[in-house]
C-alpha cells in the first residue's frame, strides 16, 4: 500500500504497481495495434527493413528525411504489427516482421520507398526486405524498382508540360501562316514601290 493511502477507494490500482504498469502497458499496445492498422489502411506504400546497427544519429537523420519528404518511420514491434495487419490489404507482408523492423510509410507510393532506399545506399546497416502498396506484397527488388519511379508530384508536373506542348505549337503553326503571308504581302508592296 501507498504510505497515507488508508485503504481509500479506487487507489488500488496505484496500490500494487506492477497491475498498473500492466494496465497502461496494455492500453498503449491497444493504441498502438489502432494507429498502425489505420497506417496500413491509408498508405500508399509501406517498407519494412532491418535497422539493426543504424545509431540513434542516423535514425533521426531518416526519420527527419522521411518527414521531409511526407513519410513517415516507426519502430515495429512485429507481434504488434502483425496483428495490425489483420483485415488489412497489406496482410500478405506478414512474414516479414523478424528481428529488428521499422516501418516507413506514405500516402504517395513513391515517397517511402525513394527516401528508404537513399537512406540505405550511405547507411548499410538498413537492409531493406520488401513491402506493401495496396494488395500487392512487395520483395526487396520490387521496393528499389518503385524507388526508381517519379514521385506523383513529378508525374503532374511532366503530364502537364506534356498537355502544354502542344497547345504551344498548335499557337505557333496557327500564327505561322499569317506571318508567311504578311511577308509575302510586305515584298509584293516593296517590289510595287520599287518598279
Amino acid at each position: 500500500m501507498i504510505p497515507g493511502d488508508k485503504g481509500k477507494p479506487g487507489r488500488a490500482a496505484m496500490s500494487n504497481p506492477v497491475n498498473w504498469r500492466q494496465t497502461v502497458e496494455r492500453a498503449e499496445k491497444r493504441e498502438f495495434v489502432t494507429e498502425l492498422n489505420e497506417v496500413f489502411k491509408a498508405s500508399g506504400s509501406v517498407v519494412v527493413a532491418h535497422y539493426a546497427g543504424v545509431t540513434v544519429a542516423q535514425m533521426n537523420d531518416f526519420r527527419s528525411k522521411m518527414r521531409a519528404a511526407g513519410g513517415t518511420v516507426k519502430v515495429a514491434k512485429n507481434r504488434l504489427a502483425k496483428i495490425a495487419l489483420q483485415g488489412t490489404e497489406s496482410e500478405g507482408m506478414t512474414d516479414l516482421f523478424k528481428g529488428q523492423t521499422l516501418i516507413a510509410f506514405s500516402a504517395d507510393p513513391i515517397t517511402a520507398p525513394k527516401v528508404v532506399m537513399d537512406f540505405a545506399k550511405t547507411n548499410d546497416k538498413l537492409v531493406v526486405l520488401g513491402g506493401a502498396m495496396g494488395t500487392t506484397t512487395l520483395n526487396a527488388e520490387a521496393v528499389k524498382s518503385l524507388a526508381t519511379l517519379p514521385s506523383l508530384d513529378e508525374l503532374r508536373a511532366k503530364l502537364l508540360g506534356l498537355l502544354n506542348a502542344p497547345a504551344t505549337r498548335v499557337a505557333t503553326v496557327v500564327a505561322a501562316p499569317a506571318s508567311q503571308l504578311a511577308r509575302v504581302f510586305s515584298a509584293y508592296a516593296k517590289k510595287d514601290e520599287a518598279a
